[in-house]
């Protein structure tokens, strides 16, 4: 099976919109990003590069705020979670993770959380990844076994 599992941490940053400065130019309007990016590059593994149909859980911890109500248990205000999805998945296509994020066919789980609030949270922000191949009947296993490593490996270092 072709899978790869890890976590990085860090603030996850969204992928917003470009401005153009002018000539043709157009820069990111997040100064978050490319820190973010790096941060997903530098703790991406050696590989494989997967190349068919992808299936992949993401799961992003994001800080809690101190005006959230002790009835709030799921984050639903900024950062999007469609814009941080994106700028993940170009980092992991930078880092020749994937031939490109366009193989992603389905999304196990994709959800932001807060530290402490769901199973799959990392105790400080950041994020916990994993992707597999949908080759054949046991993808999914493959899939919660890296997702789990992934996990457990941060949260023990």
């Amino acid at each position: 099976m072709t899978a790869w599992g890890f976590s990085v941490l860090g603030s996850p940053a969204p992928q917003g919109s470009k401005r153009h400065v002018g000539h043709g130019v157009m820069v990111e309007s997040s100064k978050k990003v490319l820190p973010w990016r790096e941060a997903v590059k530098a703790a991406a593994p050696a590989g494989p590069m997967l190349d068919g149909p992808i299936a992949v859980k993401l799961i992003f911890t994001v800080p809690r705020p101190k005006a959230a109500r002790k009835t709030e248990l799921h984050p639903y205000r900024i950062p999007d979670l469609s814009k941080l999805v994106r700028s993940t998945e170009d980092a992991i296509t930078d880092a020749g993770l994937w031939a490109d994020d366009a193989r992603v066919s389905e999304y196990q789980r994709l959800a932001k959380v807060w530290p402490a609030f769901d199973p799959d949270a990392l105790h400080t922000p950041g994020c916990v990844i994993a992707a597999v191949e949908m080759i054949g009947d046991y993808w999914q296993a493959e899939l919660l076994e890296v997702f789990r490593q992934a996990l457990s490996d941060r949260r023990s270092a």
